[in-house]
């Protein structure tokens, strides 16, 4: 089992940046995938970036070309670089770990990203 703490949340004005961090309790290196999901108000949880096998990184469309998700083997943190923020942008963000193919995912507890217009 893995634990995943956020942190790095908080307001910004929009076109601001934030960098979101992400401490887990293990050597990230021997997770197979790391990535981040948001939450809207009413809305369903999405998925914003990945990054798979240390090397593979993926983004949804709304993010690319704005965030940049990549990770630190030194101090087991993974990061959301987070640029050009627009108002919905704004959502608790999850830092979330597979440990293998076929494990259950692994969920942290969320950090709060507010853009203001």
């Amino acid at each position: 089992q893995v634990q995943l703490v956020e942190s790095g949340g908080g307001l910004v004005q929009a076109g601001g940046s934030l960098r979101l961090s992400c401490a887990v309790s293990r050597n990230i290196f021997q997770i197979y995938s790391m990535g981040w999901y948001r939450q809207l108000p009413g809305k369903e949880r999405e998925w914003v970036a990945s990054i798979t096998s240390h090397t593979y990184t993926n983004y949804a469309d709304s993010v690319k070309g704005r965030f940049t998700i990549s990770g630190d083997t030194a101090k087991n943190t993974l990061y959301l670089q987070m640029n050009s923020l627009k108002p919905e942008d704004t959502a608790v963000y999850y830092c979330t770990a597979l440990t293998g193919q076929s494990s259950p995912r692994t969920w942290g507890q969320g950090t709060q990203v507010t853009v203001s217009s």
